[in-house]
């Protein structure tokens, strides 16, 4: 679905990225773990058009994205959740979702609508609400809804958990790993929480000042204790 291979990118002299090379396939979640530092964010803002990459390339679905625009991205099924939370807290909810067919270039149904409804009932309390109230899990509910909504077949997630209480993130987590079961969604996480996201991940990829040291199965990170108290600190 999603081929990253020998990515490089960097700021200025500093080199974030050096020949990193992932995957994310069709019904599977992709767990990207590291420091501060590490370069994670920077690998899924240069996936998505963000950074400028100073060498390598990213492909989905088979067609290379090196000539593609980041505002064409979401029409080829690709959608990012940047860090941050980030609505529109003069609009309503349901104005901040449907946002996200707009980047897909399509119109809202009322069956797409419904359906982020059913994922998170919360919202659909609050849909007439403007986005300003709502709590820090309500608010990563959204951002999440609204990316679901241009139906991609990728979707970069970076930090979902920060600053969220456990029970909050269980519940994310867990409809996350449902959407990937059931509609054969692509993910590519990228967390602090190194546990919880191997929790839910099929694969782990972890990153140490912009390369990547180690590429294995989220249960086989698990069980490398020397490996997971030098990179993933639990």
């Amino acid at each position: 679905m999603l081929t990253v291979e020998r990515l490089s990118a960097s700021y200025g002299p500093v080199r974030a990225l050096d020949s990193v090379s992932l995957s994310a396939a069709e019904g599977e979640i992709t767990a990207v773990l590291g420091a501060n530092g590490a370069g994670k964010t920077t690998l899924l803002r240069t996936i998505s058009g963000l950074v400028r990459p100073a060498g390598g390339h990213i492909c989905l679905g088979g067609r290379d994205l090196s000539r593609v625009s980041t505002e064409d991205l979401p029409a080829l099924g690709l959608a990012h959740v940047p860090e941050g939370r980030g609505v529109l807290a003069e609009l309503t909810v349901e104005e901040n979702l449907r946002l996200g067919a707009l980047g897909a270039r399509g119109r809202v149904k009322t069956a797409d609508l419904r359906r982020i409804y059913d994922l998170f009932p919360v919202l659909a309390d609050r849909k007439n609400g403007l986005a300003h109230v709502l709590s820090g899990g309500e608010r990563q509910m959204l951002v999440i809804g609204r990316a679901l909504l241009s139906r991609p077949k990728v979707l970069l997630l970076d930090e979902p958990s920060l600053g969220l209480a456990p029970r909050i993130v269980a519940r994310i987590f867990g409809l996350l790993r449902g959407l990937v079961h059931e509609e054969g969604l692509a993910v590519v996480l990228v967390e602090q929480n190194a546990r919880s996201a191997l929790s839910i991940a099929d694969h782990g990829v972890v990153l140490n000042l912009g390369r990547v040291v180690v590429r294995r199965e989220a249960a086989a990170l698990v069980a490398d204790d020397a490996l997971r108290h030098a990179y993933l600190g639990f």
